[in-house]
């Protein structure tokens, strides 16, 4: 008898588990910003609907050889932190939701979303 409610306490508990709606786990919106490539072409970058909590590396400017992007626009409903260094390292600058954006000034290798 004791197996038998185990079962049925185990069986509810992970139909609630189930049922229960998860967390937002990304920024809506896009975030742009501008880069070159090696020719010296310039180029508009960007991410649609970027993950939340992740460091993201920008890949056309993630090597050290590259210049950096800048001008970054963020147009998601998170805070944007913007680092001058991959992997999220290096001076940081946040950009506040839906339209905060900086200058050519700021150059920007990775980023991270609240």
């Amino acid at each position: 008898m004791r197996l038998r409610a185990l079962a049925t306490a185990a069986a509810c508990g992970l139909a609630v588990l189930l049922a229960a709606p998860g967390s937002a786990s990304a920024a809506d919106g896009d975030f742009t910003y501008r880069y070159s490539d090696l020719g010296g072409t310039p180029h508009i970058g960007g991410l649609i609907d970027p993950p939340s909590g992740v460091c993201i590396t920008l890949p056309e400017v993630e090597h050290g050889w590259t210049e950096p992007a800048h001008s970054p626009r963020n147009n998601t409903d998170s805070t944007a932190t913007v680092f001058a260094d991959a992997d999220c390292e290096g001076p940081y600058f946040s950009l506040r939701p839906n339209g905060g954006h900086a200058s050519e000034r700021l150059k920007v290798r990775s980023v991270v979303f609240s």
